[in-house]
């Protein structure tokens, strides 16, 4: 484990000469903020840290290749995979830990709706952060507003759900992440949220069971209260398969 630095820098031209995953883990540190492999830590990186971040990576994972006994500079297949991958995991598949929540348009209900809403399937692409192997899925999202409520567009759902799940996580946690968000932002009576998915890290490896899904779900408010309408919800479900 790389070691933090905890010596107090008093000028930016110290600071300048750590590294930039240095740099971040030192204001984090300082701001005694969780910095987990599912966390976002947009609001850490400064302009032109994720480039040095990519840098970095691309530099630690050739030695990683190195380690492997894999010849990069022979072998044209695999000379520039370790700027691929780190292309890879700081811009896409762990997007969502570098880069701000999206932005999101809120409108007040005017005509006070609050009738069950569902959005899904939610296409879900993140990573099991116990072994950076795929998980793909699906998301079902349930939404009971009051005349309280932010209404935000269709898409906005989709994009919150994108920038929860591109992180490396679990699954019991990503639905709970997703649930807090949307709570905080749209503050519905009830928020139900059902994530269906395959963990190709019971394919790739291990068990390597090809059949296996994960469903887990999440209920809050009136579909935690109330049974009629978790029934509702769910077999609204059933007739989407």
């Amino acid at each position: 484990m790389r070691e933090v630095p905890t010596r107090i820098f008093r000028t930016e031209d110290e600071l300048s000469r750590l590294s930039a995953s240095d740099r971040i883990r030192y204001r984090l540190v300082g701001a005694q903020a969780r910095y987990h492999a599912n966390d976002n830590i947009a609001p850490f990186i400064r302009d032109g840290e994720l480039d040095e971040l990519r840098a970095e990576v691309e530099a630690r994972m050739q030695e990683v290749l190195q380690a492997l006994v894999i010849d990069t500079e022979s072998d044209h297949n695999t000379r520039h995979t370790a700027r691929r991958i780190a292309k890879m995991f700081i811009s896409e598949v762990f997007a969502g830990r570098y880069q701000p929540m999206p932005a999101l348009t809120e409108f007040p209900n005017v005509s006070r709706l609050n009738e069950l809403m569902i959005i899904g399937p939610i296409k879900v692409r993140s990573a099991c952060s116990h072994h950076l192997c795929p998980i793909m899925g699906n998301v079902w999202i349930g939404v009971l507003p009051n005349e309280h409520s932010n209404l935000i567009g269709l898409s906005k759902y989709a994009r919150i759900c994108h920038w929860v799940m591109t992180r490396p996580q679990i699954q019991e946690e990503a639905v709970k992440m997703l649930a807090d968000e949307l709570q905080e932002h749209v503050k519905p009576d009830g928020l139900a949220i059902v994530m269906e998915a395959d963990h190709f890290c019971m394919h790739w490896r291990g068990v390597k069971d090809d059949g296996a899904m994960m469903t887990n779900s999440v209920m809050r408010g009136a579909f935690l209260k109330n049974p009629a309408l978790r029934r509702e919800f769910l077999s609204l479900l059933s007739k989407k398969d």
